[in-house]
């Protein structure tokens, strides 16, 4: 991934007017996330919030492979001319400062999706979302975790990811009915929260440590084990004109599903097995 950016970084801002740079991340499985930079020149006079870039990054959805992105982030360049969406933390904070959930998501409902992503309810079929954020920051992310954060039952062991992203663990999933009571609860509870206000993203995973042990594991976890349209919550959310939004954090349901394709685990027994051919006299000796 990192070696065909390399070589198309040149190209792809003369193929979309507008563009800077987008970054198709690894660590998530490349199309789950995709990060883009864009310029915000409609009105230049007034205070900047997302105009252009969400053309930028319509046009993204119908650009080649960009096409099979599933969560697409977008700024405005104008904001940081520094900014280097390579740097997956540093691109986040950078959006999470500015992003107004009530007006910054967009969804793409019932739409087709990469064969390889198993997150939504069939083969192919799936959502996608554009998150844009441009502007002045609007908070101060929190670094740590509030003194007075209150959880509601089943949820527990809070850990801060990175500023203003907190993981939470939550009951395990067994199935749409009870996702959606566990998901509901937790948003409603959180609406008598003010202690998160420093926290615009909260994800809800099966192991809260693990997805903390890591960017690589928040990033894979958070963004291969959700649907937009399906697991994008928010606390004090809804809907006006069909569009949707929370005036609060934004909630996304990472846990594992049970349509969701099981977890690849190295098995113990295999690997002792190829690790006896790497030895004298086996078969891979010299070459593993």
């Amino acid at each position: 991934g990192r070696l065909i950016h390399e070589i198309t970084a040149p190209m792809v801002p003369r193929e979309i007017s507008g563009l800077r740079a987008v970054h198709a991340v690894d660590a998530a499985g490349v199309h789950p996330l995709l990060l883009a930079v864009g310029s915000e020149r409609y009105c230049p006079y007034r205070e900047r919030f997302p105009q252009e870039i969400i053309t930028i990054a319509n046009a993204l959805l119908g650009f080649g492979q960009c096409s099979l992105a599933k969560y697409l982030f977008i700024v405005a360049g104008e904001d940081n001319p520094s900014i280097d969406c390579s740097r997956v933390d540093e691109y986040l904070c950078h959006f999470l400062e500015r992003v107004d959930w009530r007006r910054d998501v967009h969804f793409q409902t019932r739409t087709t999706m990469d064969t390889l992503d198993y997150s939504g309810t069939g083969l192919n079929r799936g959502s996608k979302v554009i998150m844009a954020a441009a502007g002045p920051g609007i908070r101060e992310l929190a670094g740590s975790l509030p003194g007075d954060l209150r959880l509601p039952p089943g949820f527990h062991s809070p850990v801060m990811v990175l500023p203003g992203i907190m993981a939470v663990a939550a009951p395990p999933c067994e199935s749409g009915d009870t996702l959606e009571k566990a998901v509901g609860l937790f948003t409603r509870f959180m609406e008598n929260t003010d202690c998160i206000q420093g926290i615009p993203m909260i994800v809800l995973v099966d192991d809260s440590a693990f997805c903390s042990e890591s960017l690589r594991n928040f990033l894979w976890i958070t963004f291969t084990r959700s649907d937009p349209a399906s697991d994008i919550h928010g606390v004090g959310s809804f809907t006006d004109h069909r569009h949707w939004g929370c005036t609060r954090s934004l909630v996304i349901d990472a846990r594992l599903k049970p349509h969701h394709a099981p977890p690849l685990v190295e098995d113990p027994k295999i690997t002792r097995k190829v690790e006896r051919l790497g030895v004298k006299g086996g078969s891979l000796y010299g070459i593993i």
